[in-house]
């Protein structure tokens, strides 16, 4: 593989593949967090309605739907989408859908003590949420957040099919230009690896300093790797006392 295919559609593919991943993840984040939220409210209308865009967008195909947000669009609204926002929108509201759910589990599972702890000190919904349930889900969030944000980047193959020059794009031409099938397609197998592991190690280091943030302390076990050792109980009853005090002396 000559110089010139790294410089000219390689290495652009792999700076174009890496913003789709970091726009898509920032989406689907932000629509995880809404609907997941959104899922525990006391109104069955808000429930059923974002159950209802659960159960689609987890049900239908993010390359029809990135078809449809391009082609179809413009032929119905009169609003054309350029190829890269209309892969984000398609990848950010599929992805969004599943993260929603990671959401929701994570803050049924806090313990009810906690809740009742916050209603006894007179939080409101919002304050419950944001300063005694959330601080306490997230840390559980993560490693399932870390394995769909690994989907979402090999998903980022499929906005090929919208011209979107990324990594997959850009190997295509390349074969299409040196006729290397096996030497081109090794490559981009080892750079989807790379990127894969520097998220997953991203994600391995916020997952630990979450985790120590409500006293699950990072300790070294006697032959292998970083563990997670958990409080004792009285200590773990003391930091979430803290948490709640903290929060309700802001």
């Amino acid at each position: 593989m000559t110089a010139g295919l790294w410089e000219n559609w390689l290495l652009p593919g792999v700076w174009i593949t890496i913003q789709l991943t970091l726009y898509s993840a920032i989406f689907a984040a932000v629509v995880a967090f809404g609907i997941g939220i959104a899922r525990t409210s006391p109104l069955w209308i808000v429930r059923f309605l974002t159950g209802f865009y659960v159960e689609v967008f987890r049900g239908t195909s993010a390359l029809v739907l990135m078809f449809w947000l391009f082609f179809v669009m413009p032929l119905a609204f009169q609003y054309q989408l350029v190829p890269m926002w209309a892969a984000v929108l398609a990848l950010g509201l599929t992805y969004g859908a599943y993260g929603s759910e990671i959401v929701r589990g994570a803050i049924a599972a806090v313990a009810p003590a906690q809740r009742e702890a916050a209603i006894a000190l007179s939080f409101t919904p919002a304050q419950r949420m944001r300063r005694v349930i959330l601080p306490q889900a997230i840390p559980e969030m993560i490693p399932p957040f870390n394995n769909l944000l690994i989907e979402l980047l090999k998903a980022t193959a499929l906005v090929s099919a919208v011209s979107v020059a990324d990594i997959t794009f850009a190997a295509q031409l390349s074969r299409l230009a040196t006729g290397d099938s096996l030497e081109i397609y090794a490559i981009i197998l080892v750079l989807y690896f790379v990127l894969a592991f520097v998220l997953t190690r991203l994600m391995r280091l916020l997952e630990r300093r979450a985790k120590a943030g409500i006293g699950q302390a990072p300790v070294k076990s006697g032959k292998g790797p970083l563990i997670t050792r958990k409080l004792s109980a009285r200590q773990e009853a003391e930091q979430s006392s803290n948490i709640i005090t903290a929060g309700g002396a802001q």
